[in-house]
């Protein structure tokens, strides 16, 4: 039985075995590369990080630019987070019924993004409404800088479920607001919650909403943070792994 030794080549252990000479045999089948193609494999390796750290970067870039878009599509299609439903069936609105025996309380939150300036809040904390009528609210903003500002704002929904049902009329969310040095506006909220609430059963112990807006500085065309964006898909993903297929079906018929 022919004894084994191991030498090192460029710092890569090689196993031999000692023939019964003394001389060095291989221990099985050896391919043997010159050091010109170790380099050539070594350098295509780094090539090929370098195309994919490139490649992940223009994504990154892309994917910043499309946020407003994606983002509008994303909760139209679904009516969760940005713009839920909206209200322009005016027939719908003149002739829906109010739901007396089912008082909704209606709170209002608002926030802004890490890098904006303005002051922004409700008028109201809160509003008692039924579904079926219609209800006016309003928020505030102000720039406080003395140098103009632009910003856009997101909104969402709590619970998530909810916002199938929570119609805006009219609203401020998605349309980029410029305010000159200390200007201060009033940003209204036209709204009604669709009569339906009350027949779904995951509405049964439903008897708060909450509305939040959060105001970015828009930035050259870079208006809304993508965490928004991965908080929302990932609360419809997880609700849509049985059918994968389905879940940006309705963001692409919104385009049509």
């Amino acid at each position: 039985m022919l004894a084994h030794i191991v030498r090192t080549v460029r710092g890569l252990p090689i196993k031999h075995a000692l023939s019964k000479t003394g001389s060095l045999a291989p221990a099985g089948p050896v391919r043997w590369f010159t050091g010109k193609g170790f380099d050539s494999e070594r350098s295509f390796k780094i090539r090929s990080t370098v195309y994919y750290v490139a490649a992940a970067g223009v994504m990154t870039v892309g994917l910043s630019y499309a946020a407003v878009p994606l983002y509008r599509m994303f909760c139209q299609a679904y009516s969760y987070g940005g713009t839920t439903s909206q209200g322009h069936d005016g027939e719908k609105v003149e002739t829906m019924q109010k739901i007396k025996d089912r008082v909704i309380k209606v709170k209002f939150n608002a926030d802004i993004g890490a890098s904006m300036r303005w002051n922004f809040k409700p008028q109201q904390t809160e509003i008692r409404v039924v579904p079926g009528e219609t209800a006016l609210a309003f928020y505030s903003a102000k720039n406080p800088t003395d140098h103009p500002v632009i910003g856009i704002s997101t909104y969402n929904v709590i619970p998530f479920e909810a916002g199938a049902y929570f119609n805006k009329i009219q609203c401020f969310c998605f349309e980029e607001q410029q305010l000159n040095p200390h200007e201060e506006v009033d940003l209204p909220v036209f709204f009604y919650i669709d009569p339906d609430f009350i027949e779904d059963p995951k509405m049964e112990l439903v008897d708060s909403i909450t509305l939040s807006y959060t105001f970015f500085e828009s930035k050259d065309g870079v208006n809304i943070q993508m965490p928004v964006i991965a908080f929302t898909l990932r609360f419809t993903v997880e609700s849509r792994l049985a059918d994968p297929i389905a879940l940006w079906s309705p963001v692409l018929d919104a385009q049509v």
